[in-house]
């Protein structure tokens, strides 16, 4: 049994929209042709976010598109999913979203051994300046490993 991960949809935006502090692995609760649909490849965590609902977790805006092949018993592609954690994380993550500024926010959608996860990142949202600094630092990078490379031209 391998331990390979299968990325399906990637949260670039979050990373850029937030200060990511703390991170979990959570399963969730799909229907078969969600996950048919995300087999394909298919998924958008670009305006999704993690909330309470009656004391349990869920993952809110997530956009799973109805299976191609689906008949009429197809899924409806903007439903809250239950999130799957240890009753000590969801306690964690409670205490967090309880303090001004915290939002949980999915980071990776993925297969893992056959079943669906999501990375949840517990973060903050930055300012303005924040984002420039996220900017002008992954800028500097770049023009430091052009260098290394031996590419005089862009110094």
């Amino acid at each position: 049994m391998s331990d390979a991960i299968k990325i399906i949809a990637d949260n670039r935006r979050a990373r850029f929209e937030f200060a990511i502090d703390e991170r979990f692995e959570a399963g969730l609760v799909l229907t078969g042709t969600e996950v048919k649909s995300l087999r394909a490849g298919k998924a958008n965590l670009g305006d999704a976010f993690g909330g309470f609902k009656a004391g349990e977790l869920y993952l809110y805006q997530a956009h799973i598109p109805p299976y191609t092949f689906g008949n009429r018993e197809n899924h409806d592609p903007m439903r809250p999913r239950k999130l799957l954690l240890n009753r000590r994380e969801i306690k964690q993550i409670d205490l967090a979203l309880a303090q001004k500024g915290y939002t949980l926010v999915p980071l990776k959608l993925y297969f893992k051994m056959g079943r669906v996860k999501v990375e949840l990142g517990l973060g903050k949202g930055k300012k303005l300046h924040d984002k420039r600094t996220t900017i002008q630092d992954r800028e500097t990078k770049i023009k430091l490993d052009r260098i290394r490379k031996g590419d005089r031209n862009e110094a």
